[in-house]
Order: structure tokens, then C-alpha cells, then sequence
């Protein structure tokens, strides 16, 4: 029996549900098309040409405007279905591009990619490519051994007496306010010439070194000049090794002073603020000075602990973490009388970047009260290293205890948890100007076999805060050979312009004697870093022979990616490295953590999966399969990959011997020939290495079509495997205009455009002046239509994309157009392969109308039926529009098609911005399945500073308090107050959350962060269905079917005539994670039939999923295989030392008029961690 139509307030029971199983899963939005105005309707006999309009069937009747039944809806559907098939058949040309390829047989071959060859061959390049430069790394780090071994130390070496090319000197001489211009001491910096390298991106002089000092390393000393001294050695290896192998890129010496020595001879690129660059914070530097850390940082909060001490304390320990890696474990707590974790983290947590972004903002909510407990500090301390139940590095183990000062040695801890064997190093950190004794905290540093240091002011910071890497390095410089191993670090952003590189690091020991049959020295000098840039490594890669979706990817130990077509960071942070997980660059599943751990640990391996993937758009969801294969990278830690889809295992090669034919094919890619044979879009790829590159593809095509008047498609400067199959592509695409388009009338069939695209590059569009709105990617590879339908069987529909903040489309001139494709697929000999995709561009105005007719019920094409008094009948999509909802929507939950003439402009939306009710109910109906993710490579605006006082947030003032005591006056504190004044003036940044835009690329104006995306695909359901939309007493009925062979669900809906069904909305959009995070959700119940508030999405939290909860479920990964932190010969007695500075009254009067004349004082290095660098 029909249902009667409702009116509003009728509450009716809704039919019985059958039970459909779901799941979440999920896509997102891409970039948009063209926009236009309303115009009049077409006439209906421009929209159903007689040879698809099928006779139109009487419905059975009901009582007056009875809501449609089922089979009415399933006939319409069927008709749709018919419209789209006969439409594609005629102008899509699949089988007609089928006959062709068989018809040019003869033209290409087959060829087969066998993936375990392919990914060993790219394995053995790979290795190959790095051994180079391991080679080169051994022969500068033994150089730099001997030539340091040979230096005499020079104690009254002069600024005049050392020759060498100073990075930062160019910057400073165009600065007019810079000491080393008014003191005349640049005499000794070189003045170079620069010719620009297209390898390196940037001017480089080939005969020099460069040299880079800290800003905060006073160039005079005489520790830096007799570094200086020696190292000037080292620019002969850089040039012998350039010239042994010219692909080498930038090769550094980093020494543990803080001198930079590279070559080739650069500029230094300044930014604009005060430039914070430290070799000695690099990630490389960082991974090859020392073996991997488990630290626990203990941070004294009691009473005594105020105003300026607590700030240093805060930033100390936020510098401290910037010396750790990936590779290193960390925990921080602050303690008084009783000791607890600053964050969430209640064990040792990797130090990652999103781990310690929770460290430093926790740090910051210290304050500071109660009195002072070494003994609760540092058993926390102790119990978090002795934790054995969680993932850690195993290796140094050490505690970093931040104070004022304080009377007990808690000797007896030490006693119970590290005598005798004394496995944890303490360093220990006096902080702040205080009259307290430091012995205390001299003997649990040297009792523990680590090192005292001494914080008095900011300006101390950076330096002692690293410094301890020295410690560290005992033990490798007393292994010797053993410890001479290149590792290769994660991806970072070279400092000099390269962008990603990875570096392959070696540590350079100290090989003198301190006297005769003294014990050896044991110092590191340094690292010996050379740059490979991940599009080096690219190269080595298949470029076009695995098909659009299929690709290679690499990965270390920890899981991080090396190449993966999905790493493209937005921002790059100079201080951190780029860390993006395997499992973050695809959707997360259980088979590929089995590929990542398999990966992880050396194995080789395949396995063919079925998979969630992406649209390159990010906007669709499509469930595929995939075919992974992996090797190792012997003699790294890298792991590679190779990713195939099943119709990619085959491929063509043109083979296009005949010059006549070459000749014949390239004239269709002239401009001349597109009014009769259409548009040719060329992809832009590296065809030939004279070939100028261009985004715009009209200006690329003209360079293509004159260098190929030049050269020949043969010729040894160009890439013959892809020329032959441009030029094929090109004749193939013109034999589909010849046989099906050109004799077409598309207006007949309210169509823009046809198009084929194919694995050649070519995208060829018809007619000609489709092509003024042809807005998709004119590589194949990289359109979103082109990729989705070879993973999608059938008519893949994508409307112009729209995003929700933006106006609405505008329909004007009948450009606006929805895309409909499909892939080609060949079978040659039992091989199976898809090497072009065709499709046509639906007017969006005309196949709106047409879509009301087919979704209705008329007898006649001109003459819609209507229900009198006495008749009885349904509503249907055209008569019915004011009462009746008919729409198309795609996979991805996006409108494609409406009977509401309102709604035509928001084709293209997400269907919950046009209905929010429907589309809620059809994802309860299991008809939508989502799909949530992050993106942690996302860049996001920046935000407005929390402080907006206009005074430097560094600047510590004394109270009324402090002025009137007098041991304040009589101690170092006053020395502290202008010190402070100064480096705060200078410095203030050091004192913000996140110091690193002062090292950054000046001109950067957003900053890294992640996004939550969710994405919609097509749930369990298949069948036609029929619901009822239950809220109280505004009720809807709707029916939904999938529409056969495409990616379109057809919904029919009575219109809402109530407000009271607004209950929630579903959301398609990335969300900004800027905010705080929020409490740790609840456990997900089952979803109800009606919608619920907690399906609008909470604001995502500041480093995505919630980081407490992530580190209890840690991923797998494996740390360096080697570790050195013990030798049983190493000196523990040098282990630091108290330097205080009595100021006297004429210090105080000096600089308080330097405050005022504005002239600060030239910062002076810190040394006296190591007197012994006097080597």
C-alpha cells in the first residue's frame, strides 16, 4: 500500500529497518572549478534525444500525491542508469579507443614490471649512491683526526692572523650598526665571487670553504681561531672529494666549539631577526656526536625558586629537550617536597616532536612553592629509568636536575639505585645569581660520572645545555674504530637552501695525548656530515612505469618515511627534523602495520592487501587493492618499497621506429591542429634536460614543440621511453576524434566536452574551446579524475568542487560542468592494463532538468502528468519539486545533481551543508561509511601572541623587596639585573614557547600543524532501501538506491517542512588543530538511527589524537643497533666546576651606561665547560 504524503505534525511509526552493518572509515576536499549565472531553462526537447529516452511508464496509482513506492523509485533509478550508460557509450569511446590500440598494435609493446627485480635494482642504486658518500664522509673525518693530531695549540693567536671566508659577513657589512664594521676587524675575511649551481639551488664558489660561527661564540676567542687554524686543512679533502664524485653536495664539518666549515663556500642565508643557527643543535649533528639517550629531567619548584630563576629554568629545560632525537627517550618532572611529571606522561616517552611540544608547554605552567627535596627528585628520577615494561632507548641513561641550590647530597639514593656500577649519568644545573654553596651539587655530578654546569643568565643557556653531548661522547671516542659507523638520520630542511636532504653523519674523535703516557684524550672534535637530497635519491626510482597509483616509498627504523609520494610538508622547521610515520602518510590498517614492522626489521617481503586510499584531492575515499613489496637498503637503515595496483603490473612501450609516423603524430600536438582535433594538454615532465620547465602548460607546449624542431625523439639528451609514448598518445587520442567525436553534435546532448587522458601524458579535450575552462591537472598522474578511475569500475562522477566558506557556484555561458570517467582497460594476450581514461563534461544546468524528467513520472516527453480531484497518483521529481527531494550524490557524500532549482548553485558541497538532516540519516543508514585521519603536515595561520604588552616578555624586574634587602645588592644578583637587560633586549625570544621563527625562513608566514580530516565513502548497502527520518512531530519518509555502475546514490526525500529535525550535522572538512586538547573521549557507542551532537566533530586536539593516550600504545620501531656508553677507561674526573664573578662596583656603573648609550656588549663564549678544547 503507498504511503500518504505527510503533512507537518503527523507522527507516523517508520517501516521496519532491516539491520545493515557498518563500520568508520573515511575523504575530503581538493581544488574547486569554475563558477557561473542562473539562465531559463532549456527546452525539453534539447534535453531527451529520442535514442536513450525511454518509453516513460505509468506508475500505479494511490491516493492524491502519495509519497513514491519503491519499485516507481527503482524504475526511475533504472532509467538513470540507462541515460548514463547509452550517453558514455556513444561519446565516452571506450570501446572505440579499445579497437584502436589493437589497430596499432604493431606501435608498442608490453612490457611487465616485475616488482621483487624492480625493488631490489632501486635497493642496490640507493646503496650505491650512499656508499659514495661514505666513502667521502671516512676520508674527511680521518683527515680532520690528523690534522687536529698535528696542530700546535697557539695561545696568542690574533683575529689578523686567520684568513678564511666568514658566511655571515656579507650580512654584517651591509649592517651599519655592526661592531665588526666600525672596529675594522673584517680584514681577515675573504671577499669572494659566486657563479650559480642549479644542484646546489643557491651561488656557491667552488674553490672555497665557508665558514659559520653562533651569533652568541665571540669569533675572537682563542679557542675559535685556533679551530679555525686546523680546520683551514680540511678545504683540500672537500675539493679532492668533489673531485672523486661531482654529485656531492654539501660536505660539513661541525665542530663541538660551535665552528661550521662547508664547502662549497656559500652566503649565509640571515634571516631577518637574530640568527640562533648552532651546528651543535642540528639534527644531524645531535645523532651522530652521541648513542641514543633515556633522560629524565628534574626540575626544582620550591619556594626559593622565583621570578627569574624559575624563567631560566623553564627555558634551560625547553632547550635541553632540543638536543634530543627521535632516537631518545624523555621524561620531565618537577619536584619539592614530593616530585611528579610536568605533562601527562607518567614514563619515558620518545622524543619526538609532538612529545616534546607537550613537554614545553607543560614546563611552562611550573610554579614554584614548597621547599626543596633532592631525595624525592631524583628516586622519580631513578624509577623512571629503571621502568623496564616500556619502549626506551637502552643505552645512555642519564638525569638532568635543574636548581638554585640546596645543602643535601642525597647520597644514599645514590647508594640504593646507581653505586657501584653507576650506569646513570647526573648532570647537574645551578641556575640563577645566588650566595648558595654549589659543592653539593659538584660532588653528585662528579660522584655519578657526569658533569656540573653553571646557568647565571641566559646568555649561558644555549651553550650549557648542550655541552654535556661531550660527556656522552667518552665512551665512543675511548671505543675508537669500533665506534666509526655512518648513520643516516631522519629527512630535515637543509639550512643552506637544498630543502630535504638526509645526511650521513660521522663522529671525529680526538686523537692527542695530553703528555707523555698520559691517558688518550677523550674528546669529540666533532661531525663529519655530508647532504643526499631526496630528489637524488627520487631519481633512482621508476618514474612512469608503475601507472599513476603505483610508487615507491622507503622507510628507518623508526617508521618514519624517507620517500613516499604523500610526504609533502607545508612548512619546515629548520630546528626539527621531518617525521612523518609510515602509517601517517596512508590510512592506518592492521596489514600494513605487519608491512611497517616487517620493514622496520630487515625482512624482505610481499603481500597483496585490500586498503583504504585517498583521493589526491583528499576529498574521496576508495577501497582498493594493492600489491606491497619490500627489501632492505643494505649498509643503511632504510627500508624500500615498492606499490603496485594489480593493473599496473603491465605497461606499454611505444615503439615508434617509423620518422614518418613521428613526424605525422607530433603535428597533432601543434596548436594549429586543435580547432579540428581539440585541446592537447601535455603533462610536464622532464621529456628532454634542455627543456625549460613552465606551470603554464600553453608556454610549456611551445618550449616542448621548439626544442623538438632541435632535437629528435631519439636523441641521447631526452628521454626516449617518454617521448615515444607522448608522441603514440598523441596519435591514438586523434584517432578517437576521427572516429567518434568529430562527427557528434554534444549540444544534442547537453555536453561540454569529451576528453581521454593517458599514461603517455596527453589529455586531449574536444572541441577546442572546452579547454578555456578546463581547470584539472594537466599531468595525468596528478589529477584526481584520472586516478580514481582506474581504481573505481564503472562512471566516475566528480562535481566542481566547492567549499563551504566560499560563494556559491555561479552558472553562466553553460561552462559549469560535471565530469563523468571511466578507465580504458586492454586485455593483449591474456595482460591485462588501463593506459588511458575518457570521459565527457555534463552541462550542470541541462542535466539538472533532464534528471527531473527521468525521475518522474510522465507519459509523454512534452506532457507532465497531473493529478486532478478525482485521479490518484504519486509525486515525482518534476511535477512534485515543491514538495519532493530528488538528488544524485556521490561516494564522497558531495551533491552532483538536485531537482531544486535553488540548490543547482550548491553542486559540489557537501550534502549535509544542503540537508543536514538527510545526510545524517543516510549515514545511520549505513549507506555512508566515515573516515577519520590526521595530517601532520598541514601549515596553519599563525596565532596572536598571548602577550601583548608592549615591553620585552624577558626582561626580569626586581621588587621594591629586592632593591631594599641587601644581600641582594652584596651578591651577583644586581650583575644578573643588567645582564638580563641586555640579553633580554637582545634575546627575548628565547623566552617565548617556540624560538624557532628566528631561525626560520623569514618570509614563512604560517606554521606547521595538524589538521583532522574526515572523509566519507560509500557504506555496506547495495540495495534499494526506504526509512522514515523520525523527530518527534516532524517526520520524513526518504528512499535511497545505488545507481549501477557509477558512484552515484540516488535519494528521494520529502521536503522538511518542520525546523525541529535539525538535531545534528556531519561534517567534510579539515579542522585546524590549534586548540587545547580536550578530555579523552568515551569508548564510541553504536550509532543511533537519529542523529546525535556528538556526530558534530569536538575541535580536534593541538598535536592531533590525543598524545597522552598515543604514547601508551606506542608504534614499533628499532633503535640504532650500536651503543656506547661505557668504557672502563674513561676519566670521570673532569667533570665540571664553579666560576663565579665577584662584580664589582665599576662592572655595575660600566654597564649600566652601556644600557643607556644602547651599545650592548659583545657576547662572550662560554668555555669554561672545557678548558681542555685547547688541544
Amino acid at each position: 500500500m503507498a504511503v500518504p504524503a505527510r503533512t507537518c505534525g503527523a507522527s507516523r511509526p517508520g517501516p521496519a529497518r532491516t539491520a545493515f552493518p557498518w563500520h568508520d572509515r573515511g575523504p575530503r576536499p581538493g581544488p574547486g572549478a569554475g563558477r557561473r549565472v542562473a539562465r531559463p531553462p532549456r527546452p525539453l526537447s534539447l534535453l531527451l534525444p529520442p535514442l536513450l529516452l525511454l518509453p516513460l511508464l505509468a506508475a500505479p496509482g494511490a491516493s492524491a500525491y502519495s509519497f513514491p513506492q519503491q519499485h516507481t523509485m527503482q524504475h526511475w533509478a533504472r532509467r538513470l542508469e540507462q541515460e548514463i550508460d547509452g550517453v558514455m557509450r556513444i561519446f565516452g569511446g571506450v570501446q572505440q579507443l579499445r579497437e584502436i590500440y589493437k589497430d596499432n598494435r604493431n606501435l608498442f609493446e608490453v612490457q611487465e614490471n616485475e616488482p621483487q627485480k624492480l625493488v631490489e635494482k632501486v635497493a642496490g642504486d640507493i646503496e650505491s649512491l650512499l656508499d659514495r658518500k661514505v666513502q667521502a664522509l671516512k676520508r674527511l673525518a680521518d683527515a680532520a683526526e690528523n690534522f687536529q693530531k698535528a696542530h700546535r695549540w697557539q695561545d696568542n693567536i690574533k683575529e689578523e692572523d686567520i684568513i678564511y671566508y666568514d658566511a655571515k659577513a656579507d650580512a654584517e657589512l651591509d649592517d651599519p650598526e655592526s661592531e665588526d664594521v666600525e672596529k675594522g676587524s673584517k680584514a681577515s675575511t675573504l671577499r669572494l665571487d659566486f657563479i650559480e649551481d642549479s644542484n646546489f639551488k643557491n651561488k656557491v664558489n667552488y674553490s672555497y670553504t665557508a665558514v659559520q660561527i653562533p651569533t652568541d661564540i665571540y669569533k675572537g676567542s682563542t679557542v675559535i681561531l685556533n679551530e679555525l687554524n686546523w680546520t683551514e686543512a680540511l678545504e683540500n679533502v672537500f675539493i679532492e672529494n668533489r673531485r672523486q664524485d661531482p654529485t656531492l653536495l654539501w660536505q660539513v664539518f661541525g665542530s663541538a666549539t660551535g665552528v661550521t666549515r662547508y664547502y662549497p663556500a656559500t652566503p649565509w642565508r640571515a634571516p631577518k631577526k637574530i640568527d640562533l643557527y648552532d651546528v651543535r643543535r642540528r639534527p644531524w649533528y645531535i645523532q651522530g656526536a652521541s648513542s641514543p639517550k633515556d633522560m629524565v629531567i628534574i626540575v626544582d619548584v620550591s619556594g626559593s625558586v622565583s621570578g627569574l630563576t624559575l624563567k631560566l629554568m623553564k627555558t634551560s629545560v625547553c632547550e635541553m629537550l632540543d638536543t634530543l632525537s627521535d632516537d631518545d627517550y624523555v621524561n620531565v618532572a618537577s619536584f619539592n617536597e614530593k616530585a611528579q611529571p610536568v605533562s601527562c606522561f607518567t614514563h619515558l616517552v620518545q622524543a619526538n616532536v609532538r612529545n616534546k611540544k607537550v613537554f614545553k608547554e607543560a614546563v611552562q605552567g611550573m610554579v614554584a612553592k614548597g621547599t626543596t627535596g633532592y631525595k624525592a627528585g631524583f628516586e622519580y628520577a631513578f624509577d623512571q629509568l629503571q621502568n623496564s615494561n616500556i619502549t626506551r632507548a637502552n643505552c645512555n641513561k642519564m638525569i638532568m636536575m635543574f636548581t638554585d641550590g640546596g645543602e643535601d647530597r642525597v647520597q644514599d639514593v645514590f647508594e640504593k639505585y646507581n653505586w657501584p656500577n653507576r650506569t646513570v649519568r647526573v648532570f647537574t644545573f645551578s641556575v640563577g645569581q645566588h650566595n648558595y654553596d654549589v659543592t653539593p651539587l659538584q660532588w653528585m655530578a662528579c660522584a655519578n660520572k657526569g658533569y656540573y654546569f653553571e646557568i647565571p643568565s641566559i646568555g649561558a643557556i644555549r651553550i650549557n645545555t648542550q655541552e654535556y653531548l661531550d660527556v656522552l661522547g667518552r665512551p665512543m671516542v675511548l671505543a675508537g674504530k669500533e665506534a666509526k659507523q655512518v648513520q643516516w638520520t631522519n629527512v630535515y630542511e637543509d639550512a643552506l637552501g637544498l630543502g630535504l636532504v638526509v645526511t650521513g653523519t660521522l663522529p671525529v674523535f680526538n686523537l692527542t695525548q695530553d703528555g707523555p703516557g698520559e691517558k688518550k684524550n677523550q674528546l669529540i672534535l666533532g661531525v663529519m656530515g655530508i647532504d643526499v637530497a631526496l630528489n637524488d635519491i627520487k631519481r633512482l626510482t621508476p618514474n612512469y612505469t608503475l601507472g599513476a597509483n603505483g610508487y615507491v616509498f622507503a622507510i628507518d627504523l623508526n617508521g618514519y618515511v624517507l620517500l613516499h609520494p604523500n610526504l609533502k610538508p607545508q612548512t619546515t622547521n629548520f630546528r626539527e627534523p621531518v617525521t612523518l610515520d609510515f602509517l601517517d602518510a596512508e590510512l592506518e590498517d592492521e596489514n600494513k602495520e605487519e608491512i611497517r614492522r616487517s620493514m622496520i626489521d630487515g625482512n624482505k617481503g610481499h603481500k597483496q592487501i585490500r586498503t583504504l586510499v585517498k583521493s589526491l584531492d583528499e576529498r574521496y575515499i576508495d577501497e582498493v587493492m594493492r600489491n606491497y613489496t619490500w627489501v632492505p637498503i643494505r649498509s643503511t637503515n632504510y627500508s624500500l618499497g615498492l606499490v603496485l595496483p594489480p593493473y599496473s603490473t603491465f605497461y606499454l612501450q611505444a615503439n615508434l621506429s617509423d620518422q614518418i609516423l613521428q613526424v605525422k603524430y607530433f603535428e597533432f600536438l601543434l596548436p594549429s591542429s586543435f580547432e579540428s582535433e581539440g585541446h592537447v594538454f601535455i603533462a610536464p615532465r622532464e621529456y628532454c634536460k634542455d627543456l625549460n620547465a613552465s606551470d603554464n602548460n600553453t608556454e610549456f607546449l611551445k618550449n616542448f614543440i621548439e626544442l623538438m624542431e632541435k632535437v629528435t625523439p631519439d636523441s641521447k639528451q631526452c628521454n626516449n621511453f617518454l617521448l615515444h609514448n607522448l608522441i603514440l598518445d598523441t596519435g591514438i587520442t586523434q584517432q578517437l576524434v576521427e572516429r567518434v567525436w568529430r562527427d557528434q553534435d554534444l549540444n544534442t546532448y547537453s555536453l561540454l566536452a569529451v576528453f581521454a587522458a593517458t599514461d603517455g601524458g596527453i589529455t586531449r579535450v574536444f572541441p577546442n574551446k572546452a579547454a578555456e575552462d578546463w581547470t584539472e591537472n594537466p599531468e595525468p598522474f596528478n589529477a584526481s579524475f584520472y586516478r580514481r578511475s582506474l581504481d573505481n569500475h564503472g562512471y566516475v562522477f566528480k562535481p566542481p568542487h566547492q567549499d563551504a566558506l566560499l560563494r556559491p557556484l555561479e552558472l553562466e555561458n553553460d561552462t559549469v560542468g560535471i565530469l563523468v570517467s571511466t578507465a580504458v582497460e586492454l586485455s593483449l594476450g591474456g595482460r591485462t592494463l588501463r593506459p588511458a581514461v575518457v570521459g565527457v563534461k555534463l552541462d550542470l544546468e541541462a542535466w539538472a532538468e533532464k534528471f527531473k524528467v527521468l525521475a518522474s513520472n510522465r507519459t509523454h516527453q512534452d506532457q507532465p502528468q497531473k493529478c486532478g480531484p478525482s485521479s490518484h497518483c504519486e509525486m515525482d521529481c518534476d511535477v512534485n519539486n515543491e514538495d519532493l527531494l530528488c538528488v544524485l550524490i556521490d561516494d564522497g557524500g558531495f551533491l552532483v545533481l538536485s531537482n531544486q532549482n535553488h540548490q543547482w548553485d550548491q553542486v559540489g558541497r557537501f550534502f549535509s551543508e544542503v540537508d543536514a538532516n538527510l545526510m545524517l540519516a543516510l549515514y545511520n543508514n549505513s549507506f555512508y561509511t566515515r573516515k577519520e585521519s590526521y595530517d601532520y603536515q598541514a601549515a596553519c595561520a599563525p596565532q596572536p601572541p598571548g602577550n601583548l604588552g608592549a615591553a620585552p616578555r624577558g626582561i626580569f624586574v626586581p621588587t621594591i623587596a629586592d632593591f631594599l634587602n641587601l644581600a641582594w645588592w652584596t651578591s651577583a644578583a644586581a650583575w644578573s639585573l643588567f645582564q638580563q637587560l641586555l640579553y633580554g633586549l637582545i634575546y627575548h625570544s628565547w623566552f617565548q614557547a617556540e624560538p624557532a621563527e628566528a631561525e626560520g625562513n623569514p618570509e614563512v608566514r604560517e606554521s606547521s600543524c595538524v589538521m583532522k580530516q574526515t572523509q566519507y565513502y560509500f557504506g555496506s548497502v547495495n540495495a534499494s532501501y526506504n526509512a522514515i527520518i523520525d523527530c518527534g512531530n516532524c517526520s520524513r519518509l526518504f528512499h535511497a538506491q545505488r545507481l549501477t555502475n557509477t558512484n552515484l546514490l540516488f535519494v528521494v526525500a520529502e521536503k522538511p517542512l518542520c525546523s525541529q529535525c535539525e538535531a545534528g550535522r556531519l561534517l567534510q572538512k579539515e579542522t585546524h588543530c590549534i586548540l587545547p586538547a580536550p578530555p579523552p573521549a568515551p569508548p564510541p557507542a553504536p550509532r543511533p538511527l537519529l542523529a546525535a551532537a556528538s556526530l558534530t566533530p569536538h575541535p580536534c586536539p593541538a598535536d592531533g589524537p590525543e598524545q597522552c593516550e598515543l604514547v601508551q600504545r606506542p608504534r614499533y620501531r628499532r633503535g640504532p643497533h650500536i651503543c656506547f656508553d661505557y668504557n672502563a677507561t674513561e676519566d670521570t674526573s673532569d667533570c665540571g666546576r664553579g666560576a663565579s664573578f665577584p662584580p664589582s662596583l665599576g662592572v655595575l656603573v660600566s654597564l649600566q651606561l652601556l644600557l643607556l648609550l644602547g651599545l650592548p656588549p659583545r657576547p662572550q663564549p662560554q668555555v669554561h665547560a672545557h678548558a681542555s678544547r685547547r688541544l
